[in-house]
């Protein structure tokens, strides 16, 4: 091992020079052919920064190398003092100059005028041959006008983004007559179809109620004290009617709407919608008669049988769950009426996949998006 250097750290001296070999110590910048320090210097446009390379063979020394007329290492932008900046053949001299030539050097020119005493700027110009675009005069509409593709979108049959569509295709037509144009207005007493279809300018509104007892399911009823039109009457400025019906005395799930196809659609047989009802007895309910209503019992106006029925947990013998699909007139109530049952309370708690949770006896809510979706699916 060799002996250790005496110097502190960072001294020159006893180091050896860069490079190795037994070259004299020299100092970082300086050229091979040790003419005078040649250190970088802060003084733009006096020296040069050179950099200390090795030669290769057959390539000159001692002087600098060209490129073009430019020696290497001088600084771009070096230029004698009090001369003019130039980039191609543009003077910078001359830029508040370029103002009176006008955009693009063509077209007729008008300067701009004095207005109130205060002279324009001089020299400045801009183009009046330029096409104006043109301004479209809308006639301000009647009162009660709508536009065509809210109309459509409020009738339920997409939005107003593909009503345009539709309208542009040429599908619609209002009063008899075919209308293409954006933007078209109409009256509610237009008659407008689209792809030969009535519309009715109504938006449509789905509303589910928690029915109490002592209310009947009715629009208008002069000897009923309360209707279920009247629990709902503040809800929405649309007509809207229940969807089926249930007793006076009966309670639960009731869906009313002003969408006619849906209300058909949900009542009809053939689409088997499925109601699910919370039956109390005067007594407790057999295991042979729930498997006579599960396999079918005669009643005066046909066979009828239920689609699943048992006894509620946590609930005693006497209560039954029924889930059912017919639509007959007080249908639940004639079934336990016909073993000798009766009814007590009867609750329905599900309809259409709806569900009571969350709704308090006698209020009411609107339904989701997902949930009209869900039901126009059925």
């Amino acid at each position: 091992m060799g002996r250790k250097s005496d110097s502190s750290f960072g001294e020159r001296t006893g180091r050896k020079s860069f490079g190795g070999g037994n070259s004299p110590e020299r100092s970082f910048g300086k050229g091979r052919s040790g003419a005078g320090d040649n250190r970088f210097s802060g003084t733009r446009g006096s020296e040069r920064f050179q950099t200390d390379r090795r030669t290769t063979p057959g390539e000159r020394t001692g002087s600098p190398r060209s490129f073009g007329e430019r020696s290497f290492g001088e600084r771009r932008g070096e230029r004698p003092a009090g001369a003019e900046r130039r980039t191609g053949d543009r003077n910078f001299a001359e830029r508040g100059n370029r103002r009176s030539a006008g955009y693009g050097d063509s077209g007729p020119q008008r300067r701009f005028i004095e207005r109130d005493g205060n002279p324009a700027a001089e020299g400045r110009t801009f183009r009046t041959d330029r096409p104006r675009r043109p301004q479209i005069q809308e006639e301000a509409p009647r009162s009660g006008q709508i536009r065509l593709n809210r109309y459509i979108a409020n009738a339920g049959i997409c939005s107003r983004r593909e009503a345009d569509t539709y309208i542009t295709a040429g599908v619609v037509t209002i009063n008899g007559k075919i209308v293409t144009e954006l933007g078209t207005r109409v009256m509610p007493d237009d008659e407008v179809r689209f792809d030969g279809r009535l519309l009715n300018p109504e938006k449509k509104v789905y509303l589910l109620l928690n029915k109490p007892k002592d209310v009947v399911t009715t629009t208008d009823d002069p000897h009923a004290e309360r209707t279920v039109i009247d629990l709902v009457k503040n809800a929405c400025p649309e007509r809207i009617y229940p969807v089926g019906r249930l007793d006076r005395n009966t309670t639960g799930l009731l869906l009313l709407t002003n969408d006619g196809d849906l209300s058909k659609r949900l009542t009809h047989p053939s689409h088997s919608v499925e109601k699910v009802y919370q039956v109390t007895l005067d007594r407790n309910v057999s295991v042979s008669d729930m498997e006579k209503i599960g396999n079918g019992i005669e009643l005066e106006d046909g066979l009828i049988s239920a689609d699943a029925i048992s006894y509620v947990e946590g609930e005693p013998k006497n209560v039954i769950g029924i889930e059912i699909h017919s639509g007959r007139n007080r249908i639940v109530r004639r079934i336990f009426e016909q073993l000798g049952y009766r009814v007590r309370t009867l609750d329905r708690v599900s309809f259409a996949g709806l569900t009571k949770k969350n709704l308090p006896r006698g209020k009411w809510r609107f339904l989701s998006p997902q949930e009209v979706a869900y039901l126009k699916m059925k």
